[in-house]
């Protein structure tokens, strides 16, 4: 039996990460990079990801710091002057982009995960960006990947094959949750929460979508909750 081809899979230790990763891992073989940024719950975010890769006995793992973000700040999430929304309205269609999105962050994540993947031999690239059912962020739109798959044909070596995947783009939360459950992911070891590293505080707009997701697909949420609020 051929030997299955190996993908980077961009994992933060959140839920939608980690659902994808269970998806290429019917595919390919795994190199999971996780990208700190500075953000609030950092070793809170790592530690999910080691118990993630762990999950699914990867070796090949890559943790890259991206402390410029801090510096630049412009998000709640990399801003402690920032306070982290808890009022549930950034969540509504028409609230725009709220202020826990960090400016182009993804295409940092992405640069580190293309480098990475020509030199180990990838052939693709796996990112959990959702774009409906989320928060809005404008570098979770399937529009993104089309440009930046033509950045890594314009500026790879010529014979490098590198694809970008986004297999839960178009899903809802609650449909991530379902296929995470069917494919038998480790949602347990997973972390969502903008604000606590310890119980995740079940008010921000991060936990809420997640509680939402878990409720309209008919499933405990297996973490921890300091409260949970109305959704």
């Amino acid at each position: 039996m051929a030997e299955k081809p190996k993908a980077v899979v961009l994992l933060s230790g959140g839920m939608d990460s980690c659902v994808t990763a269970a998806i290429a891992n019917q595919t390919h073989r795994l190199a999971l990079l996780h990208a700190s940024y500075g953000q609030r719950t950092e070793r809170r975010e790592r530690r999910s990801f080691e118990a993630v890769a762990d999950f699914y006995g990867v070796r090949e793992r890559l943790v890259v710091r991206f402390d410029a973000f801090a510096q630049i700040g412009g998000s709640a999430l990399t801003d402690r002057t920032i306070a982290v929304p808890e009022s549930g309205e950034a969540l509504q269609p028409s609230a725009g982009i709220p202020v826990t999105y960090v400016p182009f962050r993804n295409a940092h994540f992405l640069s580190a995960a293309v480098s990475w993947a020509e030199v180990i031999g990838a052939t693709a690239i796996f990112i959990g960006a959702v774009a409906e059912d989320s928060s809005g962020y404008p570098d979770c739109r399937p529009e993104y990947y089309h440009a930046f798959a033509e950045l890594i044909r314009q500026g790879t070596r010529p014979e490098t094959r590198i694809e970008i995947r986004t297999p839960v783009i178009a899903m809802r939360k609650s449909e991530i949750v379902r296929r995470g459950a069917e494919l038998g992911a480790p949602l347990d070891r997973t972390w969502s929460c903008y604000q606590s590293e310890e119980e995740a505080c079940g008010a921000c707009d991060s936990c809420r979508l997640r509680l939402r997701a878990f409720a309209e697909a008919g499933l405990r949420d297996p973490i921890a909750y300091r409260a949970e609020v109305a959704r």
